[in-house]
């Protein structure tokens, strides 16, 4: 047996010592925080289920195709291979949809082919901007949304020419 399989059951115990040290009651302390968490879920599910919608217009419409197609010799002249324009147009948006991607393009080019690497790196070094936005933006005050997103959606598209650089450099 790997030794990762011990790591959560040895936190849980650490825990469970440095709580019997404190003097806390582990089930009042649980049920406190449970009770927290109805209300974030109530506050957080109106920003989600537009970042669902949006989502799905967005693949469903043909939009992400269109803009995919449109930008083809963008991604050509930046050293985008072919494949990877997709991945770099849905992973903000969806995690899921991304993956999706990601199959299809191990399943087209195979998982040992330089597009492939692109898009693993590509898919493990960026984040689904849209989704984390809108869940730090449902519980904080500050509602300038734009500037964030701006530079979120920048460094994910840096981030995504980096990743094709060093795959083509290694």
């Amino acid at each position: 047996m790997k030794i990762s399989a011990y790591i959560l059951p040895v936190l849980f115990l650490i825990l469970l010592v440095y709580a019997r040290k404190r003097r806390v009651n582990i089930y009042d302390a649980f049920t406190e925080g449970a009770k927290g968490a109805i209300p974030l879920a109530v506050s957080l599910f109106p920003y989600l289920a537009a970042i669902f919608v949006m989502t799905g217009v967005f693949e469903k419409s043909g939009l992400s195709a269109l803009l995919n197609s449109a930008l083809a010799p963008v991604w050509k002249f930046l050293g985008v291979p072919e494949g990877v324009g997709p991945l770099i147009l849905i992973k903000p948006f969806s995690g899921s949809g991304s993956l999706a991607v990601l199959s299809e393009v191990y399943a087209e080019y195979g998982a040992d082919s330089y597009v492939s690497r692109c898009a693993s790196v590509i898919f493990g070094s960026s984040e689904t901007v849209f989704y984390v936005s809108a869940v730090y933006f449902s519980s904080c005050k500050n509602r300038k949304l734009l500037p964030a997103l701006a530079v979120s959606l920048a460094a994910s598209f840096i981030s995504a020419l980096l990743a094709c650089l060093i795959c083509r450099i290694m």
